[in-house]
């Protein structure tokens, strides 16, 4: 039986106009792994704790207890979401509290049309910076970043400049948005998790097929 495939799309809460991806990954993927595509897609460094809200289920990677949930490697996401339009949360940063709304746009997306299992389709706007205060933080930084008079911009400027290593010569894009680059990191994320012990997926012949 061949592997199905789920297309995805991501958009970052109360971000206006969106920050959103659309991207594709085996259903049968574990979470802690969606977790790891999330990141790239989106574009944050994984330097948080996070959690997934499937229903009643939250779902995170180390819980000391019952009550913080359960451990997202248990779980595969085609045994959670089956439905097309059935949507999902994911929160990342629970400082900051970046909230995501996840949706299944399509639950049997063609395999012929994949140049590998983990692929960006389409997106908008850049990932938000770490650490700039959740949503509303960010969104104040950007009208600063905006106003050259304004009396916090040259600090906001070197703050931010420093934080994502940009040179003088270089800036922040908020409209900036690179498929291919994803895309490369998808990629490179794949040939290295594939020869992990725990297995990708549930479909050693879509691996091995891949290899080639």
């Amino acid at each position: 039986m061949n592997e199905k495939f789920y297309q995805l799309k991501i958009t970052l809460t109360d971000s206006q106009p969106a920050i959103w991806r659309q991207f594709v990954v085996p259903a049968s993927i574990s979470l802690d792994r969606l977790h790891d595509v999330i990141q790239i897609v989106m574009g944050w460094q994984d330097s948080h704790l996070h959690e997934f809200h499937i229903g009643k289920l939250r779902l995170t990677e180390m819980p000391e207890d019952p009550s913080n949930g359960k451990e997202e490697c248990a779980y595969r996401l085609i045994d959670l979401i089956k439905q097309k339009g059935r949507s999902f949360s994911y929160i990342y940063d629970f400082g900051d509290s970046w909230e995501h709304e996840i949706i299944l746009e399509n639950n049997h997306y063609p395999e012929s049309d994949l140049p590998l299992p983990f692929y960006c389709l389409d997106g908008a706007r850049a990932c938000p910076p770490e650490d700039t205060g959740g949503i509303y933080g960010y969104e104040n930084l950007i009208e600063i970043l905006n106003d050259p008079d304004h009396e916090e911009y040259e600090e906001t400027l070197q703050w931010i400049n420093e934080s994502l290593g940009l040179s003088e010569n270089e800036h922040f894009d908020p409209e900036q948005f690179y498929p291919d680059n994803i895309n490369a990191f998808l990629a490179l994320y794949y040939r290295w998790s594939r020869d992990r012990n725990h297995p990708l997926w549930n479909h050693e012949a879509q691996g091995n097929r891949m290899n080639d």
